[in-house]
């Protein structure tokens, strides 16, 4: 960082990891993410000079397969990643000079270890070879330590389409010079070896990719790089793993410590313990920026790292209890400092992982009990199938190495062939699903930008930037960027507005929302206008938006009312704002009683009633904002200025819509308060017509209930006298039923027969199924060498069967579950159930004579 200000930079915070507001990305993956809206052009860049270190989270993509994570010693799903950027400044030699320096001068590592990648050309594209990198590296290193890289490695793309352009990769050879002397560190670059690895990629940005996949040079030429923190800590501190680095260290000491196994004792421990290391930072830092695990998109990832890290400390560790949640105060420890936002929540951090630990040690036991049933049924060919196999991984979240692992412990294989295929067609369901056409824009206005005038007007006129197509489920759409817009985009937790766009010759376009992407408010219509280059007037459905911003400034009163009740802890932990209802997230740690309820609503409606104007502060500095009370939010990310909402004492950053004042809201009601995670609650609320609405079901209920019970004045009493009538008349009608039980058992008992050495005991009428299994089991424990077969239509006229043996003539091998299936199809029916009792239904009440007389037979046989 101070390397870099020296050089003129400006030194920018990381972003958060998580991404909020970027339907491209879950997590930031590069340094470069939250710069992506300067390098489209949709802004203009603050500073032509940044600097930063920024965290990231990979689990995908080049060399960043989760399933390898832990396996080498210098790839890592969470990583800081040191860069520095130019937009429209310096270019490719000062790029290289500097990163020269850096490395050289200031951190001292040996420039004969160090190799530079320079772009080869890629015919296809009409591009040749990078000679204008290559010059400049021959003014710091010699030709065979400069070596050219193909279009896999040295070309980088910021996606299927976007800026992209030629790269340089800056490599180290960490080797013991008798293996260097062997083989010249020139020959692994590239190739995979865990001491020649890269450190630094130096990006020079000076293409756009378009839709159809040709190339056109950028209006301004950037740089992008991007260097790993952790394999810098290697380099310098002179070792052979990121993991021995004292970035690792102490995590791998606390694993030992908890596990009671020693990192390097062998090579499956070292894995599991790098998994851990690895794994409790990118669940931690998730946690912290506001991604609780999930079933969906972002959580999905979350939870897939840490069931990872669970289950290699399960198989290989021995670790059968939670334990992550016991490594969070060594990561606190270690890097709470540089990043505050873990040390805040760290007792969030702790309650959801260890939470989600016990969850997946329970799909585990479950996992196993399925895995003994499967092992059963596959006995005959020790060959466990891969549908099977699927099943139990994709429906129960069982993991397929865990299930190999059992499989061969027991001397069964699994037939990875069938699973792999079920696995891919997954994957291309999931394909399917998410598949979308993206064309190129079509710029009409190649120096309008867009602007938002939304919080003062709900109508603007205005022209089209650019237009594209968007086709996704075989259903084509059309995108919009506006040079003045009204409608406010998706972000932040509040939905999109909609509306029309109306053409000067009254041709109307309906928005069907709006959306952000890069920073672009994008209006999704449902066609394009016959004149795109005409004027327009944009028009948000009012009615829609003022229930929207009500419901927005709603949040607000309910944050600060939860606070003020329930404790300064309390922070908003996510949110949905509709137009119909709302649903807020925040941090507390037990079920919010209906008694501490009604007191937020009663709180929240005094506010509303006080009616509180809007108080807004636009562009102020986030300094200045939390001198006034404001409080930044852990996982958000905020620029130097910041827009400020305060109603009354509720003050906060917030970029959304709001009420003119809260007496527009009319009338708050909490709709319901669950758990989302552990630590985290959530109430769903409505406000306005939709509140009064939700009032008016209950009271048509309670009006209904009145008249059932002769409109009385108090119905819960009335329904209370009732039930505790109907409480008396069950326990009655229980007396009787067991009168009526025991004289039918004592007149079962009496009829007993002796038939080759066995007392059968006949039941041809019995009220229900219950009945007659209770008295079997009464029969069961009192006698010796005894059956009870019964065939009686139940009180509902369904023909029912029931066959008891006592233990000895099980043991002689009577089994009634076998005996009564027999038996059932006398009544079309079928049954089942233990070797000592069994039951039986059918269709057939006509058949009951002739399946009474089977099981006699079968009984006495």
């Amino acid at each position: 960082m101070d390397f870099f200000a020296s050089k003129g930079h400006n030194i920018v915070p990381s972003a958060p990891m998580v991404v909020k507001n970027d339907p491209t990305l879950m997590f930031t993956n590069a340094g470069m993410n939250q710069f992506k809206e300067w390098f489209l052009g949709n802004a203009e860049p603050k500073f032509p000079r940044v600097a930063d270190s920024q965290k990231c989270l990979r689990v995908s993509g080049k060399h960043n397969d989760l399933e390898e994570v832990g396996h080498d010693t210098y790839h890592h799903t969470m990583f800081e990643m040191l860069g520095n950027w130019s937009f429209g400044d310096y270019f490719k030699k000062e790029a290289i000079s500097w990163a020269w320096e850096l490395l050289t001068e200031v951190y001292k590592l040996d420039k004969s270890r160090l190799y530079a990648t320079v772009f080869e050309g890629y015919a296809p594209d009409g591009l040749e070879m990078d000679s204008e990198a290559r010059g400049y590296w021959q003014q710091f290193l010699p030709d065979d330590h400069i070596l050219l890289g193909n279009k896999h490695d040295n070309f980088w793309e910021m996606g299927d389409t976007g800026p992209c352009g030629p790269c340089s990769e800056i490599h180290i050879d960490l080797r013991d010079e008798a293996e260097i002397a062997a083989k010249p560190g020139a020959e692994l670059v590239n190739e995979g070896h865990p001491l020649v690895i890269e450190i630094w990629n130096l990006v020079f940005m000076q293409y756009n990719r378009k839709a159809n996949g040709t190339l056109e040079n950028l209006p301004a030429k950037h740089i992008d790089t991007g260097m790993g923190f952790e394999r810098l800590c290697m380099a310098m501190q002179g070792k052979k793993s990121n993991y021995d680095t004292d970035v690792f260290t102490g995590m791998l000491n606390a694993i030992a410590a908890i596990s009671g196994k020693q990192y390097g004792a062998d090579e499956q421990t070292s894995v599991a313990m790098r998994v851990i290391a690895d794994h409790i930072r990118a669940i931690s830092f998730s946690i912290a920026d506001g991604q609780l695990p999930s079933n969906n998109k972002a959580g999905y990832v979350i939870r897939r790292i840490l069931r990872r890290a669970v289950r290699y400390g399960y198989t290989f560790l021995d670790l059968k209890e939670p334990f992550l949640c016991l490594l969070v105060p060594t990561l606190v420890a270690e890097m709470g400092d540089a990043f505050p936002e873990l040390k805040a929540q760290q007792t969030l951090i702790t309650r959801v992982i260890k939470e989600e630990e016990e969850a997946f040690l329970r799909t585990l036991d479950k996992g196993i009990r399925l895995m003994d049933n499967i092992m059963e049924k596959s006995k005959a060919t020790k060959v466990i199938s891969g549908v099977d196999a699927f099943t139990l991984y994709d429906t129960f979240g069982f993991p397929i190495d865990l299930s190999e692992l059992i499989a061969r412990e027991n001397g069964y294989t699994i037939d990875l062939d069938a699973f792999n295929v079920e696995l891919e067609k997954q994957k291309e369901r999931a394909r399917n699903a998410t598949a979308i056409e993206t064309g190129d824009w079509v710029v009409l206005l190649p120096d309008a930008h867009s602007e938002f005038v939304g919080y003062d007007f709900t109508e603007a006129d205005c022209r089209i930037v650019k237009y594209r197509t968007v086709k996704a489920k075989n259903k084509e759409q059309i995108q919009i960027v506006l040079d003045t817009t009204p409608f406010y985009a998706e972000m932040g937790g509040e939905v999109g507005d909609t509306g029309e766009i109306r053409a000067a010759d009254g041709e109307r376009l309906e928005v069907l929302n709006t959306i952000k992407e890069n920073g672009l408010a994008i209006h999704l219509v449902d066609r394009l206008p016959a004149d795109p280059t005409g004027d327009f007037r944009a028009i948000v459905d009012v009615e829609r938006r003022v229930n929207i911003q009500n419901n927005h400034t709603a949040t607000h009163l309910l944050h600060y009312a939860l606070r003020k009740i329930l404790g300064t802890h309390v922070e908003q932990k996510g949110s949905y704002v509709g137009p119909a209802s709302f649903r807020f997230d925040f941090s507390h740690y037990e079920k919010v009683s209906k008694e501490t309820l009604d007191k937020v609503e009663r709180m929240v409606n005094s506010l509303i009633r006080a009616n509180a104007g809007l108080e807004e502060f636009r562009d102020i500095s986030i300094d200045e904002a939390r001198s006034r009370g404001a409080m930044a939010l852990f996982g958000e990310k905020y620029g130097d200025k910041v827009r400020m909402i305060k109603f009354g004492d509720s003050v906060e950053l917030c970029g959304g819509c709001h009420a003119p004042a809260t007496g527009n809201i009319g009338y708050f009601r909490i709709l319901g308060e669950s758990a989302v995670a552990a630590g985290v609650r959530r109430i769903e609320a409505t406000t306005g017509i939709n509140a009064e609405l939700s009032v008016d079901i209950i009271e048509d209920v309670l009006e209904k209930v009145r008249a059932m019970f002769n409109n009385a004045g108090d119905p819960a009493a009335a329904i209370g006298k009732i039930m505790e009538e109907n409480e008396q008349y069950k326990k009655a009608f229980e007396a009787i039923q067991k009168d009526k039980m025991a004289d039918l058992k004592a007149s079962v008992l009496k009829n007993g027969e002796e038939i080759n050495g066995i007392t059968l005991y006949t039941l041809a009428e019995c009220p229900s199924v219950d009945m007659a299994k209770t008295i079997a089991h009464e029969i069961h424990g009192e006698k010796e060498s005894a059956a009870l077969v019964a065939a009686f239509e139940s009180a509902d006229h369904r023909p029912c069967l029931v066959l008891m043996y006592t233990d000895d003539l099980v043991a002689r091998g009577k089994d009634a579950g076998r005996d009564i299936r027999t038996a059932a199809q006398a009544i079309q029916g079928g049954g089942g159930g233990q070797k000592f009792l069994a039951t039986a239904g059918g269709k057939n009440v006509a058949g009951l004579a002739e399946a009474l007389a089977k099981l006699r037979d079968l009984a006495t046989a």
